[in-house]
Formats: structure tokens, C-alpha cells, sequence
């Protein structure tokens, strides 16, 4: 996200914000909840310490939906003409940056609002949501941005007044609007969201029962972990047999549902036959349970293949894959890579050198963001020519030589080494010496 320097309304000194002015669902799938949440062109003046968003010319672009939605905000006061080439401007960044085999017949009939919040109400509408769950929405979010600006002591007492819309969706919108703070490296908006929700967590009553739940998931995750590859059928029916709540049940189907087949079934009602009386109705209500909670986790694990299928083709279909997969870096779980490595192989098997090649590429990508800064200046120095110019390089470098540093380049000699690779050994070494060097011309700060 670009980000430049604009003029408090307030205070009229110069603050830099991360402006946002084509929300493109297609390129980016987070610039739609960025839009409805109001986190987008949000201005924090670290002078006076005005909160508020920015008003700029702003272009809607859901290609899936056939949506082109434009707003020109009335406070700018632009002339017709000026509004018309701002807007045109805009658009032309969608055309220019979609395929031409998606561009349809709606990108020639822009619908223009009035207001901002016509614009997200129709958003929302496209989504099937009434006008009843857009109001209830738009409370939480005023809610929210009241309670971001609040003080502590401030914030207390608005939580207790409004608990009643702090329930487990405000929870997940306050998610969200972190997540969108964490993309567009807005560190000072994800700390203060993060200490809300830790205040929620606390202070009111749904917050205590999802923090319970967390609870919950780990007391599940450790119970199947002092088992580990011991984990018999029979062992995990005794786990949920034994769970103190629904919640440790929960918890236990999330990571076991691989386990609860058709014998493990079989074997639960073995069991409810040996039993009578209340012991009977408490394990068929535990398989009912047990049943209709798979059911729910198959219906979830399904939607969402289904969604990181959408993201992985959304990647490589982009202009410019990189720029687009680290603006969306947050779409990256277990589940896109599971669809990234299947679609490779299956591109692999049809012979599709093309998609292969994409698919490779985004998996490379990946891995270049998610290395350890270290690791990456690391492999580029095995590179250098000479040790003058691995010492310039390491020396410039934001990198700090810490001893964990250092063994990390152990470990990579000692592994070299086992390996029988010469050429890797003396590349290491090479940078073991000068690090090492580096390390104790440093002085310690007194």
C-alpha cells in the first residue's frame, strides 16, 4: 500500500498515511473488509493526535460480481470535470491491471454514490445482507473506532454501557481490522487493537468464554500431543468421553477429525451398548454431538479449500505476482499451500509448463517471505566474491551478530560438512571468519 504525506485536518502539520484509492477484491482480497471497516486512508497525527479518514476519490472494482462502484466525496468540493478525471484515472488502473479475457461489459458503467455509506451498504447487499444485519454491523464498528480512541479509564466504562454489541462477531470484525492493520505495516494501529482485545478478553463476558475456548484448544492440542503416534481410536474416544465441556470436544474434533471414521463410530457404539441408564444417554448424546460437529468441520475445511483454490488461481492470474501475494500475504495458511502443491502436481501431469511455472514461482515467493531476515542475508553473503565483500555487506546490513547468529552458521558447517560439500564449507567458513571478526570489534554500550 503507497504511502504519502498529507495534511492533518486538524492541525495542518504534514503526517504520512498509507493511501488506498482502488479497492480491487480481484488483485486484493483484503480491500474490501479494509473498505467496510473503515480502516483504509486512516489518518493518526502523531502531533495533535487527530483520528479520522481521509477524504479522496475512490474506485470499487468485484470483477466476480460485476461490481464498479465510484465515490467522490462532497467535502472536496472537485469540479465535475476534475471528479470525472480523478475517477477515470482510477478506473483505468483496474482496466489496465485485469486480463483481457475478464474484462466485461460492466467496467463501461461505473455506479456512482452520493455517500460512502450508500456505497458499503450496497457492497453489502451484492452479500446478501439486510439492511437490518448492515445497521447491527455498523454499530459494532462505531463501537469500535470509539473504543480505539478511548483512553483505559475511558474505555472501561463505554464497555460496560455497550456490552451487548461485544459479542463473538465484534470479536471477529476487531480480527479483521487487525489483520488489515498488520498488511499494510501499520505496527502502532495492531499494537492498540491487540491490547483491546485484551481488555475484552477480560472485561466482558463473551470475551471470557472465548478466551476459555483458547483454553480449551490447548488443553485439547497438548492431551493429544503426551500421546503423540500412541494415538489409538480407543485412546481418543477415552479423551472425549472424559472432556469437562463441549468446548474440550471441540476442540479435540479440530484436531482429530481425521481419527473419528466409520470404526471409531462403530467403536462408540460398542460402547454405549455395554452401558445403561444415564451413562447410556450421555454417550449417545455424545455421538449425536460428535456426529453433527464432523459434519460442520467437513462443510468448513470444504469452503475453505474452496476459497484458497480462488486465491491460488487470483495470484497467478495477477500482472505482477509478487506485488499482489505480498499485499496478500495474510491468504497464505496451510490450506493455499495444500491447493498450491496439488495444483502443481496436477499441472505437472497434464503437462501445463505454463502453470507450473506460476504455480513454482508464487511457491518461491513464499518461501523468500516467510525466511528469517537472517537467513536471507545469510544465503546472499555464500554469494560473495571475496571477504572484503562480505564484511562491506554484513557490516551495512540492519542485521545485529548475536551469538545465536553465529551458531546458526555453526550448524550450517557442521551440516556442510556431513554433506561432504567442499565448495559449501569453505563459503561458510569464509563467513564464520569475518562475522566472528566483526562481533568482537563491536564494543558492548556502557
Amino acid at each position: 500500500m503507497p504511502q504519502a504525506q498529507v495534511t492533518c485536518p486538524n492541525c495542518h502539520q504534514p503526517v504520512n498515511v498509507n493511501i488506498l484509492q482502488v479497492f480491487d477484491v480481484g488483485e486484493n482480497p483484503a480491500a474490501k473488509q479494509m473498505l467496510l471497516s473503515g480502516s483504509a486512508n486512516f489518518i493518526q497525527c502523531p502531533h495533535c493526535h487527530y483520528q479520522g479518514s481521509l477524504a479522496m476519490p475512490i474506485v470499487y472494482n468485484d470483477a466476480d460480481k460485476g461490481l464498479l462502484f465510484t465515490f467522490v466525496p462532497p467535502e472536496l468540493g472537485l469540479p465535475r470535470e476534475e471528479q470525472e478525471r480523478a475517477i477515470g484515472a482510477l478506473i483505468n488502473q483496474v482496466v489496465n491491471r485485469m486480463p483481457q479475457e475478464k474484462r466485461k461489459a460492466y467496467l463501461f458503467s461505473p455506479q456512482a454514490f452520493l455517500t460512502m455509506q450508500s456505497l458499503v451498504e450496497r457492497i453489502l447487499e451484492a452479500d446478501g445482507i439486510t439492511r437490518e444485519m448492515i445497521e447491527s454491523q455498523q454499530k459494532r464498528t462505531q463501537l469500535l473506532q470509539r473504543l480505539l480512541s478511548l483512553s483505559d479509564s475511558a474505555r472501561d466504562e463505554i464497555i460496560k454501557q455497550e456490552e451487548a454489541l461485544i459479542d463473538a462477531e465484534f470479536f471477529v470484525l476487531l480480527g479483521r481490522i487487525g489483520e488489515a492493520a498488520i498488511m499494510s505495516n501499520d505496527k502502532q494501529a495492531a499494537v492498540k487493537i491487540g491490547e483491546l482485545q485484551d481488555t475484552l478478553f477480560s472485561k466482558t463476558e463473551v470475551g471470557r468464554k472465548l478466551f476459555a475456548q483458547t483454553k480449551e484448544i490447548e488443553a485439547a492440542r497438548e492431551s493429544l500431543l503426551s500421546v503423540g503416534k500412541e494415538l489409538t481410536r480407543e485412546k481418543l474416544l477415552d479423551f472425549l468421553t472424559q472432556a469437562p465441556n463441549e468446548a474440550r470436544i471441540q476442540a479435540l474434533v479440530s484436531y482429530a477429525r481425521g481419527g473419528m471414521d466409520y470404526s471409531f463410530f462403530q467403536l462408540l457404539t460398542d460402547r454405549i451398548a455395554k452401558t445403561q441408564g444415564k451413562e447410556e444417554l450421555r454417550l449417545k448424546h455424545l455421538r449425536s454431538t460428535l456426529l453433527e460437529l464432523t459434519r460442520q468441520y467437513d462443510l468448513q475445511i470444504e469452503a475453505k479449500l474452496k476459497r484458497a483454490k480462488q486465491n491460488v488461481e487470483t495470484i497467478i492470474n495477477a500482472e505482477d505476482v509478487e506485488q499482489t501475494l505480498i499485499r496478500n500475504v495474510s491468504i497464505v495458511d496451510d490450506f493455499f499451500m495444500d491447493v498450491l502443491s496439488a495444483e502443481l502436481e496436477r499441472a505437472r501431469k497434464e503437462g501445463n509448463l505454463e502453470k507450473s511455472a506460476k504455480l513454482n514461482k508464487v511457491g518461491e515467493i513464499i518461501q523468500q517471505l516467510s525466511m528469517p531476515p537472517e537467513f536471507a542475508l545469510i544465503e546472499a553473503l555464500l554469494d560473495a566474491p571475496d571477504e572484503e565483500t562480505v564484511r562491506q555487506n554484513l557490516t551495512e546490513s540492519q542485521i545485529k551478530i548475536t551469538p545465536e547468529f553465529l551458531n546458526v552458521l555453526n550448524k550450517m558447517v557442521e551440516e556442510a560438512k556431513a554433506n561432504g560439500d567442499a565448495n559449501l564449507i569453505d563459503r561458510v567458513q569464509r563467513l564464520q571468519r569475518v562475522a566472528s571478526s566483526l562481533s568482537k570489534e563491536i564494543k558492548p554500550q556502557t
